[in-house]
Parts: C-alpha cells; structure tokens; sequence
C-alpha cells in the first residue's frame, strides 16, 4: 500500500500540536517529520531528533539546489523540509505527519500534488483571541501581530484538502483519524 504525507496546520493557539500528539500516542504507526532549522539547538533538543540542525550556509546550499519541499525565514531563522527525507520515510512505507504553517503547506501541495493538507481550525475567531489573551504571555502589540497573521492563515485554510475544528480534543483527533483513514484507502 503507497503510503501518504499528512500536511497539518493551524494557527497559533488553536491547538494542533495537543491535536497531533493525541494522534500519535492512539496510532504510533505514523512519523511526525522532522524539519531543518538554522536556529540554535535549545537545551535537551538532539540533532536528527527535534530537527536536523544546519549552519545558515548549509540551508542556503539547498535552497540553491532545490534540495527542500517547503521552507521559509522566521524570526531571523530559516526552517524547512528535504524533500529526499520525506520521500525516503515514504519509500520505507512510513505515514507522515507534517506540522509546518500554511504557507510551507501550499508550497508542499504544488511539490506534491498528492499530499494531504489538514487545518486545525479555532472554534472561531473570538473564541482563538481568547486563547491567545488567555495564556498571558505575550504584550499587546505581540497578540495584534498573531491575530492578523491568523487572518490570512485562515484565508489560505481555503485551499486545504479538509478542515478540523478544534471545539474539543477528543472529537478533533477522532476527525483527524477518520480523515486520514479514508484517505488511507484510497492508496
């Protein structure tokens, strides 16, 4: 059976790092994948583990020879996803997740027309904003930059294969597993 990359996005605080670990612990067939950065390693995180780690000149040298299948520039880092890697995992007859934005979603559906686009959707706006104020951990100015970036990832959720609301956890991942069981047999 021809196995499928899972491309999982949402915005921020909408909850689908929680959604997509909730998925894993219930089905540890699947690999969540693991993307490149040039930021610095945090305490505890481990090469070829959390990501694989490369200097800036390294990502620049494959994005010069087209070596990845999304990345992007954040907060002065660059991020992304080989796509060797990815169609490695897949030859190996391995499912994958992938959690990036959406941006680095839609660059991976026009790589791989076949890859499966899911967006963890908020219950709505007002109810995400809350969330985001909720956590008390970023100024105004900070929660202003998040809320607008929200708007477009929600724009760009338009082109996304489904959609999951995120109103409660356990319905989201049991949506999230009918989803990609009957995209499973499709293959």
């Amino acid at each position: 059976m021809n196995k499928k990359l899972f491309v999982i996005s949402g915005s921020s605080g909408v909850g689908k790092g929680t959604v997509i670990k909730k998925f894993l612990e219930k089905n540890p067939s699947f690999m969540l994948s693991i993307s490149c950065t040039t930021r610095t390693p945090r305490p505890g995180e481990t090469d070829g583990v959390n990501y694989f780690f490369l200097s800036k000149d390294e990502f620049q040298n494959c994005i010069d020879n087209d070596k990845f299948l999304e990345w992007a520039e954040f907060a002065g880092n660059f991020y992304g996803t080989k796509q060797k890697y990815i169609k490695q995992c897949l030859a190996e007859g391995k499912d994958i997740i992938l959690e990036i934005d959406t941006q680095g979603a839609l660059q991976v559906k026009k790589r791989m027309p076949e890859a499966v686009l899911i967006f963890i959707c908020p219950p709505s706006f007002e109810e995400l904003e809350h969330r985001l104020r909720g956590r008390n951990t970023e100024d105004e100015t900070t929660i202003q930059k998040r809320l607008d970036a929200v708007k477009i990832e929600l724009e760009r959720a338009e082109q996304f294969d489904y959609k999951v609301i995120n109103d409660n956890l356990e319905r989201a991942v049991s949506e999230l597993e009918q989803i990609i069981t009957g995209e499973q047999k499709k293959c």
